[in-house]
Formats: structure tokens, C-alpha cells, sequence
């Protein structure tokens, strides 16, 4: 089986919400399988956009993501699998539990268009804490794991 690894993220490091969120992840990603993507830059390489006929407005406006396999992760779909991969579990089964999944697809678009305002309005802050607290309790987990002591339902 192929690895998806290494997994580009294009975003927008002009929202302080995306930025402040991609950032916090990049932290976590222990295993460097994360490469980060600013699309807001004034260097940014559109490259890709004209191989893969994208628009620089696309990636700015959802998350894309793209694994070593060139398959494209877009919004809700690419947060899940970063998430994972960083090992904050309950934030990644946040985006792709059946029940919340739908909801997320949703809402996503529309807390994308507005992330300007909602990070003036302090949404960066209360994602930094979800973030801050899945982290804690993925370092745990990881830790008792080593110790033997682990088990599926942590």
C-alpha cells in the first residue's frame, strides 16, 4: 500500500483563524508528513493551480490538501485526514463521524467565508483550546502506549 505521505496543505495564512490552525498542527506533526502551503503569499508558486486547474481563489477559499499520491482532500475530507495524522484523534473523528460529518460539510463553507470576521470575533482562541486540549490528550495516550498501559477505547 502506498503511502499518502508526505500531505501538502494550501491555505490561507492571511486568515489569522487558518493560519493560527494550520500552525498549531504543524507543531503536533512529529513525523515532518506536513507540508505547509501558503496560498495568500505574494510568492506563492501557482503552479499547481495551472497543472491541476485550480484556481489560486479555490485554494484560498477551502482547504486543500494533497497526498503523495496526488489525490486531492478538499475541506472537511482534508481536515479529518490531517488531524489523524498529527494524532489528534477526537478532532479527526470530530470531522468524520457519521453524525457530525453532514453537519461539518455544511457548516464549513459557510465558517470559511466569514473566517476573517470570525477570527476578529475570536474564534482562533477557542480553536487554539479545542486544539491545545485533543493534543493533551493524544501525547497520553501515546505515552501510556509506550508504558504497555494503553488501550482502543482511550
Amino acid at each position: 500500500m502506498n503511502s499518502i505521505y508526505p500531505l501538502t496543505i494550501y491555505f490561507d495564512a492571511s486568515c489569522r483563524l487558518c493560519n493560527s490552525e494550520m500552525q498549531n498542527i504543524k507543531l503536533h506533526d512529529a513525523h515532518n508528513q506536513l507540508i505547509l502551503i501558503d496560498c495568500s503569499s505574494a510568492d506563492f508558486d501557482d503552479t499547481v493551480c495551472k497543472i491541476h486547474n485550480i484556481s489560486q481563489s479555490a485554494f484560498m477559499n477551502r482547504l486543500h490538501a494533497q497526498d503523495a499520491n496526488g489525490q486531492w482532500l478538499i475541506g472537511v475530507a482534508a481536515f479529518e485526514v490531517i488531524y489523524q495524522t498529527v494524532g489528534m484523534a477526537s478532532i479527526a473523528k470530530l470531522w468524520g463521524h457519521p453524525i457530525t460529518r453532514p453537519m461539518a460539510e455544511r457548516l464549513y463553507p459557510w465558517i470559511a467565508k466569514h473566517r476573517y470576521l470570525l477570527s476578529k470575533l475570536g474564534l482562533t482562541e477557542v480553536f487554539r483550546l479545542w486544539s491545545r486540549h485533543a493534543a493533551k490528550k493524544a501525547e497520553k495516550h501515546s505515552r501510556l502506549c509506550s508504558e504497555g498501559r494503553c488501550s482502543i477505547n482511550d
